[in-house]
């Protein structure tokens, strides 16, 4: 964690904020779940290290954090945002339609589909989103 703390103080004073508990608590609940958290989960994660943190705040730090590149909030599931810290490698999202777990995945295709991009109409791929949805094997498991 002393790797992230001092990534995250870098981020801050470079963007002329300041370095708080709360700020490097969330930041350290979100970097060791290996999941997407919504907010409220987050939350409730945190207080349990912290009991008088708010709500309140987790929303501000993941604006805030969004806002310098360290976080990244995905609509998933279309019904709510979840939030993982921002990841190294590129990566793409399937969500199970009936669960709603959303399960990060890599691939070379999307590279070599931004490479043809790049070839053939000249254009500078900043990002790319890829989500991709359907059913889990439990959920499908459970239908029949």
């Amino acid at each position: 964690m002393g790797e992230l703390n001092d990534y995250l103080r870098e981020k801050l004073r470079a963007a002329g904020r300041r370095v708080t508990s709360p700020r490097q608590l969330i930041l350290e609940v979100l970097e060791t779940s290996g999941q997407h958290l919504d907010a409220e989960t987050l939350y409730e994660r945190v207080k349990a290290r912290d009991p008088d943190i708010s709500l309140a705040t987790i929303y501000r730090t993941l604006a805030l954090f969004k806002e310098m590149g360290l976080v990244k909030e995905h609509r998933l599931s279309g019904k709510r945002s979840l939030y993982e810290s921002a990841p190294d490698e590129p990566h793409y999202h399937f969500t199970c339609l009936g669960c709603g777990e959303a399960v990060d995945f890599g691939t070379p295709l999307v590279s070599q589909i931004e490479q043809e991009l790049r070839e053939q109409e000249g254009v500078s791929v900043i990002s790319t989103h890829l989500f991709v949805s359907g059913f889990c094997a439990q959920c499908r498991a459970e239908s029949r």
